[in-house]
């Protein structure tokens, strides 16, 4: 069982590198987990309240039970994991069931900044990109995918996201195995160093 790190600051291209690992190693068996599905529950609060949670902080992840449901599924054991809801900010009351795979992709903004997670992670990609091209990013799909204005995704990201990449995401790089320029790599590049593991 191969679990391999995907992570990085917001819009970094954390998904759409998951997304195509998923095709590549079909054939081989993978599976994706993403961090973003154990933010702790907070559906005890109003949608007011939720909103005003800092999601950009580590703190803000259930990385015991993370770290239990990975643990799991290299045991060969399959895993509930949580859905969570970008629109409402909490965690629904359904769960995804994750059957174990040769090939589990864990993706998320802070999966390097959690030791007793790092020490799970076979092998981490952090993707390295420039704020303003991350801002412009995260405009467009928090606009088109989460219904947020571009007011709303410019303050939280000014108040809550850079300081939180600067402080706690950013410096987990050194966590990860390989540091990668997203203005200038190769998909293929990632393919390649995943396939020497199998």
């Amino acid at each position: 069982m191969l679990l391999i790190g995907i992570g990085g600051g917001t819009s970094s291209g954390k998904s759409t590198i998951a997304k195509k690992l998923v095709e590549s190693f079909d054939k081989t068996g993978v599976v994706r987990v993403l961090s973003d599905s154990y933010y702790k529950d907070h559906s005890n609060l109003n949608f007011s309240d939720r909103s005003k949670i800092n999601f950009d902080h580590p703190n803000a992840i259930d990385f015991n039970l993370l770290i239990k449901n990975l643990k799991d599924l290299k045991k060969n054991i399959k895993i509930k994991e949580p859905v969570y809801s970008y629109k409402t900010h909490k965690r629904l009351k359904k769960t995804k069931t994750v059957v174990p795979k040769k090939i589990i992709i864990l993706e998320g903004l802070h999966i390097f900044c959690n030791k007793k997670l790092v020490n799970l992670i076979d092998y981490g990609f952090f993707l390295d990109l420039d704020s303003k091209t991350r801002l412009l990013r995260r405009i467009n799909r928090d606009v088109k995918e989460r219904g947020r204005s571009i007011t709303e995704i410019k303050k939280r990201y000014i108040e809550m996201c850079e300081p939180m990449y600067k402080k706690f995401i950013f410096p987990s790089r050194l966590n990860a195995n390989k540091v990668l320029d997203m203005k200038k790599v190769n998909y293929d590049y990632i393919k390649e160093i995943i396939n020497e593991f199998i």
